[in-house]
């Protein structure tokens, strides 16, 4: 009979066995059944190809209603078209570790003057002790600039230490989730009534992300059912980043982005919105994990039995690349990043040991959906570009000479290609659409700099093994052997 802890460990061991499972058996089978590797690699391509065919489709219907959004002005509809616009708070949760005012100030400020209603909002910025001088440093300077534009500006603090958690984001935000609610208790504001939206500290919202919030939620049947998820976009310092930092951003952004027009499979990611009525109902966000984004979606699907979903906000926010001083330190701030959000497999083990708890209040079918979802998602993460680009080509350059006789053996590189070309659509539509996505050229960058931006894309199939595919094996590897990932903060560092 298994313990708790060791079915808990069996839990988390499943994706990397499936993960090397697939990477060892491809290898070894190449060179024993070569035949049988081709008709996997002719299958994933064409699974492949689809994927990407799904891509385009909801790209391209996400692309168009981003474009109508932002040419809405949200202020006016709020205040035209929702008559009870002024029972709604807004609670914006900044987390922030050593951040310095280069990086805080302008989100601050970005916030403030989002802000459609000065008594609507109070903006919480989240500080840690092991950075407390930087935190009381950060919370003085934005009472003082920014005080007048808001209802108020609150600071907590979180404690190093405390017993059962993790230093980080998560951890933090519980903290100052359960300070607050002292904060909101003493106000007498209805929980259901006000909007919770958690920024990172590089987080620039777009000017009328809180109108258009504001009138999602209140167009919502059931809004405390619901997290709001806009579009987040690593174009703050993307001028200055190395070209694979660029590209990894904007493939981010755009996944994303494809997934608001899918909606059945989206969670809430990096910046997002919901109810503080949810958060209070889940005993807020949890302290003890690494990915609390996607945490807190499941969260929140768990605590009403699978009656939970993330809306989408067709609107941006802009945050920084994890760019450093010199191409080197971006890189490896960019596999630390990846590594973290790969760490999001941790999720697949708390769904079984979930769902297994739950027993039939939530429908079988949810529970495989979302299991499906997790486990596809990382296991395509972790060995699809690897498949698609090196053991794909492994049976050809191993097969024996029966083999390399057979019609299967002549005809299928050429079906491969054409699958290929297919897929490469998406890397193109990806390449076209960047280019509105930028910022404004600085005067230092020449105007070759777009040409740039365009070739860098043939860099896609290289990043895609080594700042995507290892460092997501790399976090699986990590999980299976029990060798926890703490939280790494991803360093941000702008040109002034």
């Amino acid at each position: 009979m298994l313990t708790d802890f060791q079915r808990y460990r069996m839990y988390e061991m499943l994706p990397g066995l499936l993960v090397w499972g697939t990477l060892i058996g491809s290898i070894t089978l190449s060179f024993i059944r070569p035949v049988w590797v081709l008709y996997f690699i002719i299958l994933f391509d064409v699974y492949w190809v689809l994927k990407a065919s799904s891509y385009i489709f909801y790209l391209g219907v996400s692309w168009f209603r981003f474009s109508k959004v932002r040419k809405v002005d949200w202020k006016d509809t709020l205040f035209h078209t929702q008559p009870n616009w002024k029972d709604i708070h807004h609670v914006v949760f900044l987390t922030i570790y050593n951040e310095d005012w280069s990086i805080a100030g302008p989100t601050i400020e970005r916030v403030c003057n989002a802000a459609y209603d000065k008594e609507s909002m109070v903006v919480v910025i989240a500080g840690e002790a092991r950075a407390k001088e930087n935190f009381e440093s950060i919370l003085k300077k934005a009472r003082e600039t920014y005080g007048h534009k808001v209802h108020d500006i609150v600071g907590t603090c979180h404690p190093h230490g405390l017993k059962g958690e993790i230093p980080g984001k998560a951890s933090n935000l519980h903290h100052a989730e359960k300070e607050m609610k002292a904060y909101i208790d003493k106000k007498g504001w209805n929980y259901a009534k006000i909007v919770v939206t958690v920024f990172d500290i590089d987080a620039m919202c777009h000017l009328s992300y809180f109108a258009y919030l504001t009138c999602t939620y209140l167009d919502h049947p059931n809004p405390t059912r619901s997290s709001f998820q806009p579009v987040p976009l690593y174009n703050n310092n993307i001028w200055d980043s190395p070209a694979i930092l660029r590209i990894m951003a904007f493939g981010t952004s755009f996944w994303t982005m494809m997934m608001l027009a899918r909606q059945d499979a989206l969670m809430t990611f990096s910046s997002y919105s919901l109810s503080y009525n949810a958060l209070v109902d889940i005993g807020f966000h949890d302290p003890r994990i690494i990915s609390e984004d996607a945490r807190l979606f499941y969260q929140c699907f768990l605590r009403y039995d699978g009656n939970y979903e993330v809306t989408p906000l067709y609107v941006p926010v802009s945050m920084d690349t994890v760019r450093d001083d010199s191409t080197w330190k971006s890189i490896k701030n960019l596999y630390k990043q990846q590594r973290r959000w790969a760490w999001g497999m941790e999720q697949i083990p708390y769904l079984l040991w979930e769902f297994r708890k739950k027993g039939k209040t939530i429908p079988l079918w949810k529970k495989v959906k979302w299991l499906f979802v997790e486990w596809e998602g990382k296991w395509t993460w972790c060995v699809a570009a690897i498949i698609i680009t090196v053991l794909g080509q492994l049976p050809f350059w191993v097969a024996g000479d029966a083999v390399r006789q057979s019609a299967l053996f002549f005809n299928t590189p050429q079906l491969l290609q054409r699958l290929m070309g297919l897929a490469m659509l998406a890397l193109l539509l990806s390449a076209a659409l960047s280019f509105p996505l930028l910022p404004k050229r600085p005067e230092s960058h020449p105007r070759h700099r777009y040409i740039i931006m365009l070739l860098q894309w043939i860099l896609m199939p290289i990043s895609l093994i080594i700042v995507s595919a290892i460092p997501a094996i790399d976090a699986v590897t990590r999980l299976m052997f029990g060798k926890y990932l703490g939280y790494e903060v991803a360093q941000k560092n702008r040109k002034t």
